[in-house]
């Protein structure tokens, strides 16, 4: 007797995210996931009560993945805090996973509230790990928050600029002005 097995909930969320990063909220949709994932669609149903739970869901781990896990390598790895600062960075906005959700979100947050408030709780305790790394090279509080608002916008911004740089790749503008906004 041959059992079937169910898709694991895992890869549902997994399919949901890459579907969010490649198309939007809008691109989620159940039945496609099941088509991209080769099962039928009422295995879904055995893990979420419908599409809004899969989007909570994927939410859930979007947020774990880039806020929760991210701090606990930073703190693992753990170094100076400018090399902890550009690794939080790096982890965050440099990666074919985390990046394209991340920037999904984003978009998806401008017109829903919910959404919007979820970005903010994330951003925000992504800037709290800013401001603490720099504040134990900055006494000014003032420029705690610059540097960090700084550091934050150079990262997102990098990713929706499209200016030329003169002689200069971006890669160097970055480094310059990673430089600057660290005082290395």
């Amino acid at each position: 007797m041959k059992f079937e097995t169910r898709t694991p909930r895992d890869r549902w969320i997994e399919a949901g995210l890459e579907a969010l990063a490649a198309g939007g909220p809008d691109a989620v949709r159940v039945e496609a996931l099941a088509k991209q994932l080769g099962v039928t669609k009422g295995g879904f149903y055995g893990f979420f009560a419908d599409r809004n739970a899969l989007l909570a869901a994927m939410l859930d781990t979007w947020e774990r993945e880039s806020t929760d896990e991210v701090l606990e390598r930073v703190e693992r790895e753990g170094g100076n805090p400018k090399r902890r600062i550009v690794r939080a960075g790096v982890l965050t906005f440099s990666s074919d996973r985390l990046l394209p959700i991340d920037l999904a979100i984003r978009t998806w947050a401008r017109r829903d509230p919910a959404i919007a408030g979820r970005l903010r709780s994330v951003d925000n305790r992504r800037m709290d790990l800013l401001r603490q790394m720099f504040s134990t090279f900055c006494d000014d509080p003032d420029e705690v928050e610059a540097r960090s608002l700084l550091a934050f916008c150079l990262l997102i911004g990098d990713h929706f600029l499209a200016a030329d740089h003169g002689d200069r790749s971006r890669a160097q503008v970055l480094h310059r002005a990673a430089d600057l906004i660290l005082d290395r």
